[in-house]
């Protein structure tokens, strides 16, 4: 159980259009800091006043997908959700309902052998739930390249706490890297989305560090508050090594000491971009919290009591209180500052889901030098 679901969040605090609609661009946005159970508000371009040189930022470079396909079944209207690639070339899916208005609203799944008939003609069989006893995620064969039909007729997925449909473009992050294959993410790994160019500029003049990872991050609806299920990940050999470094480099000198008489302060810390970057590089991680390059299927669900081994702190966006990703919040930030700094970003009204504001989760390295 989450220490949150005793939290009610208002449907009014729902991002409902991008940043760049209700500002001046993507980054925006508000950004609010927990350092422990202290928490302080920022926009966020302020960022790179609150990270350090040496500091580390694991982002995930996985692009999105067109991942909505509209289709039929028998006489039914449907909205095909396409959300993993399997080894075997079939597609995790899910079927939703068009609710009229542009969105979706939750569909049964099932049964074995349902046909949906796809724009040209195409077809797609469901043939077997992803996970047995559930019936949302099904596994489908697809009767044509399915990255080919998304690029014809796909759109982004959306949901109903937002007002429009958007174009593709407002669901890929600065960092996104198209993949030789084809493959992505059915929704957008949305804590990167405030990141501009400009931005990524001034963190880098600075000495904070990118380290890339990929995860293709497939639906996760938005009534379904689901452990996540196995998804497709990478850690190159260059992030592990730059990971290890850092983490070597701060060991050795003891947590953030003062550097010289200027009063700056060493970073070293890995603060990753999303619970996305949190799962594939923990998924490469040893229990020592050594980074070992990887690549392939992660069913990792990151727990209080599982912990996590690499990452010092993490930039994400707002989750509901029944989402399983506050459990990697909690294993990151504690249960105590996780609970405080909700409870602030509700007090001062900030925007959840995937257009909204966002939160920095630091570790409390040294707390009396932060007041000096």
């Amino acid at each position: 159980m989450s220490v949150l679901e005793t939290l009610w969040v208002p449907e009014e605090l729902s991002a409902r259009v991008p940043a760049e609609e209700r500002g001046s661009g993507r980054d925006d946005v508000r950004l609010m800091v927990s350092r422990g159970t202290e928490v302080s508000h920022h926009a966020f371009r302020d960022l790179p006043g609150q990270l350090l040189a040496g500091d580390v930022l694991v982002v995930n470079t996985s692009v999105t997908l067109p991942a909505a396909v509209n289709g039929r079944v028998g006489g039914d209207a449907v909205v095909v959700h396409f959300s993993t690639r399997g080894d075997d070339h079939r597609w995790a899916v899910e079927l939703r309902r068009p609710d009229g208005s542009g969105s979706t609203l939750p569909r049964a799944g099932g049964p074995v052998g349902a046909l949906v008939r796809l724009p040209g003609g195409e077809k797609l069989v469901l043939e077997e739930p992803l996970t047995p006893g559930a019936d949302r995620l099904w596994w489908a064969s697809v009767s044509t390249d399915v990255a080919g039909l998304m690029r014809r007729c796909g759109r982004p997925i959306r949901y109903r706490y937002t007002v429009r449909d958007q174009p593709l473009s407002a669901y890929q992050t600065v960092f996104a890297l198209p993949s030789p294959d084809g493959a992505g993410s059915a929704e957008m790994p949305s804590a990167a989305r405030p990141f501009t160019a400009r931005l990524v500029a001034e963190l880098v003049s600075r000495g904070v560090q990118f380290a890339p990872v990929t995860l293709h991050t497939g639906v996760a609806s938005a009534e379904a508050y689901e452990p996540p299920y196995p998804e497709r990940f990478e850690v190159p050999p260059t992030t592990a090594w730059l990971v290890n470094a850092a983490r070597a480099k701060r060991a050795g000198r003891g947590a953030l000491p003062w550097k010289g008489g200027g009063g700056r302060r060493a970073g070293g810390r890995i603060v990753a971009v999303g619970t996305t970057a949190v799962r594939a590089l923990e998924s490469a991680a040893g229990p020592d919290g050594v980074v070992h390059a990887a690549s392939g299927w992660t069913d990792l669900v990151i727990t209080p009591g599982r912990g996590a081994r690499a990452v010092d702190g993490l930039l994400t966006g707002l989750h509901e209180p029944e989402a399983s990703h506050l459990l990697m919040l909690e294993a990151i930030a504690g249960r105590e500052a996780l609970y405080r700094g909700y409870a602030e970003a509700l007090r001062r009204l900030y925007l959840w889901h995937e257009f909204g504001d966002v939160h920095l989760i630091l570790p409390d390295d040294n707390p009396h030098s932060l007041h000096c």
